[in-house]
Order: structure tokens, then C-alpha cells, then sequence
């Protein structure tokens, strides 16, 4: 079965199953190919890029195509009325730009490690819960390892409409055993408890925290979506235009340092971050602290991904990024599309030799 059948099939099968509003990754099984193969030489030339950004000009949901590799920005596309000053609603990619921020708060001594416990993080919100519920911590919220029911999918819009979103997802039953022991349970409430940690941690709304944090990058963080209690959104609707999106994913890339030389994130955050803590029940991919993680072409890719194809590629052997943007259009929901911005990536990491 052919990766894009593979997608369109597992997309639907996703449909069926509860009228999802967002999906937790590319649906692809892309993470067994070439997981053991030897990274061949990347060579990005012109040819290649032309090739690759003629696939994309027929994607008729891609907005933007940025490329950069080995220190340059090789080509930058925008398609459909797109426009480079257009933010973007970058949906759950947002969710790694939570995990940025908690690895920068951890730096600067707001928390104390990923081990601390919701029971000190948030002491009113968890009062009167049980043992099961204080204990989970930073770290099982950042891996998607907390054992809660999950806030996404047919559960997302009860999330989204309850009164008190961080009560609402604190509350949720224990279904599975947490952290290592337990399996991957995708949901967005995960990471808005990890805004509400923030907001306490720094004594700061997390988007005048985040604006500050990632000034140095040239970003620019605009205001965005906030619960009934002024918390902003923990992992969607955070909005950035491609370029500060390729500036996210150069700090990765260049080991946490800002353009400036300063080292804005640990670097020892970036590895942690890109471990495999635990893997998609449907996708097969990989999943550290707020990032996704696949293969290809014998190459480790780490990718923040947003609901419609929105994503931030991050390859270090083959020192490149990638950003996509897409329409996220509900009506025009199109599994394919993720597959087919996968093959454009993959596309550019093929060997030198490849036909």
C-alpha cells in the first residue's frame, strides 16, 4: 500500500471514528522507512528544487514552501494569494512552541525540573483532586503521558466550551497508567495545563512570556486565543508567518543559539526534546517533548505539526528546515495533503544518486 493510500485510508478511518477536530500527526507510516539505513549526501540543487516545487504548486492546499539548508534560505514560495507577511494559525504546532517555552523557563530557574509534580506547579487548581491526578508531571504533560482522558478529537469541543478549561482538563478520568508505563493519549488540554504552569511559574501570561523569550529570534508573538480565566491557548491558535516559523525551527537546529550567538535554549533541552519517549497508536511516529519524530532516508526528522498541514521540519544531518503552511479549511479536510508535504520533504532528503 503506497503512503498516500495508506493516509487517505487511516484519515478516514479517523473520520468515522468520532468527528475529529484535530489529528495527532501526519497519518503516515513513514516512521519504519529507512529507520536503519545510512544517511546518504543531501544535495539540494537547482534541479532538485525545482522539481520539488513543482509537486508543490499542485498541491491546491499548500500556501507556503520554505527551504533552508546549510545556512542559506535556498527558496521561499508562497501559493494561492499567500503572502509572506500573512501570519499563519499555526494550530497544534503551537504545542512545540510550549514545549520552547517550558525548556526556557526551566533554564531560567521558574521551574525546577520536569519530574515537579501538578500538586506544587498548581497547588488551588489540584486541591481536592487525587493522588493519581497531583502527582502527574511537567514531563508527562510535555510527552502526552499523563494517563488522562484525552481533550482532542470527539472530546475537543467539550474542552473548548467548558468554563474553566484547565479545571476541565485536570478533571478528566485516569484511563491509562502515567508517564513511562503508559501510552500516548493525544490531547490539547495536556499542554494548556502546561500554559496555566507557565502563567504561574513566571508570574506572566504566557504570550508576554513567550514574546519576550523569543524576541531575540525576530518573532514576533501576536496575542491569540485565551480561556474564560485569561490563560492562552496551550497549544493552538498560536499565529506566525513562515518566516518566523523557519526562525523557530533554525533555533533548533542551531542548538538553542539566537541569531545573536546567545544561547537562547539549552542545548541539552533540544536533545531531551527530540527523545522518542513514546510512540502514535496510528501513525507509528515517534513523540518526545512537544515534537514529532520520523524517518527518511536513514535521516532523523523532527517536526512540529498543526492541524491541515502546518509544520516546522527540523533535519540536523542534513542541517536543513522546512516550513509548510497550508488552508486548514474544515470542509476541505484532505489526509493525502499531509502525505503529499512528507514527500516533498523526504523528496529533498532522497540521496544525491537517486533517480
Amino acid at each position: 500500500m503506497s503512503h498516500r493510500l495508506f493516509l487517505a485510508v487511516a484519515f478516514a478511518l479517523l473520520v468515522l471514528a468520532g468527528g475529529c477536530r484535530e489529528t495527532p500527526a501526519a497519518e503516515r507510516a513513514a516512521t519504519a522507512r529507512g529507520a536503519r539505513a545510512t544517511p546518504g549526501p543531501v544535495v539540494v540543487d537547482e534541479a532538485r528544487l525545482d522539481a520539488v516545487y513543482t509537486r508543490a504548486d499542485s498541491l491546491s492546499r499548500l500556501r507556503s514552501l520554505l527551504v533552508f539548508h546549510a545556512d542559506t534560505l535556498r527558496r521561499e514560495r508562497y501559493f494561492h494569494g499567500a503572502r509572506a507577511e500573512q501570519p499563519a494559525n499555526i494550530k497544534s504546532a503551537s504545542k512545540s512552541v510550549i514545549s520552547a517555552l517550558v525548556g526556557i523557563a526551566l533554564a531560567r530557574g521558574h521551574l525546577r525540573d520536569v519530574r515537579q509534580p501538578l500538586s506544587e506547579l498548581l497547588p488551588a487548581e489540584t486541591r481536592g483532586l487525587d493522588t493519581a491526578h497531583r502527582a502527574i508531571t511537567v514531563e508527562d504533560l510535555l510527552t502526552m503521558r499523563s494517563g488522562l482522558q484525552s481533550t482532542s478529537f470527539d472530546q475537543y469541543g467539550a474542552f473548548v466550551s467548558s468554563r474553566n478549561w484547565v479545571r476541565h482538563a485536570l478533571t478528566r478520568p485516569v484511563v491509562a497508567p502515567r508517564g513511562e508505563a503508559g501510552p500516548m493519549i493525544y490531547g490539547t488540554g495536556s499542554t494548556h495545563i502546561l500554559s496555566a504552569v507557565l502563567t504561574r511559574a513566571t508570574k506572566q501570561s504566557t504570550w508576554a512570556f513567550g514574546r519576550s523569550a523569543l524576541a531575540p529570534l525576530g518573532i514576533r508573538l501576536r496575542s491569540w486565543t485565551t480561556d474564560p480565566q485569561g490563560v492562552y491557548f496551550g497549544g493552538n491558535e498560536m499565529r506566525m508567518t513562515p518566516r518566523e516559523m523557519l526562525a523557530f525551527g533554525r533555533l533548533y537546529l542551531d542548538g538553542g543559539r539566537a541569531p545573536d550567538g546567545s544561547q537562547l535554549l539549552p542545548r541539552a533541552w533540544i536533545d531531551s526534546s527530540w527523545v522518542p519517549r513514546t510512540t502514535s497508536g496510528w501513525s507509528g511516529n515517534a513523540y518526545g517533548y512537544g515534537w514529532w519524530i520520523r524517518q527518511a532516508h536513514g535521516h532523523p526528522v523532527y517536526f512540529a505539526w498543526g492541524y491541515g498541514g502546518q509544520f516546522i521540519f527540523v533535519v540536523p544531518s542534513a542541517s536543513m528546515v522546512v516550513v509548510a503552511t497550508s488552508d486548514p479549511t474544515p470542509e476541505r479536510r484532505d489526509g493525502a495533503h499531509l502525505g503529499a508535504v512528507h514527500d516533498l520533504v523526504d523528496e529533498l532528503l532522497a540521496p544525491a544518486d537517486s533517480p
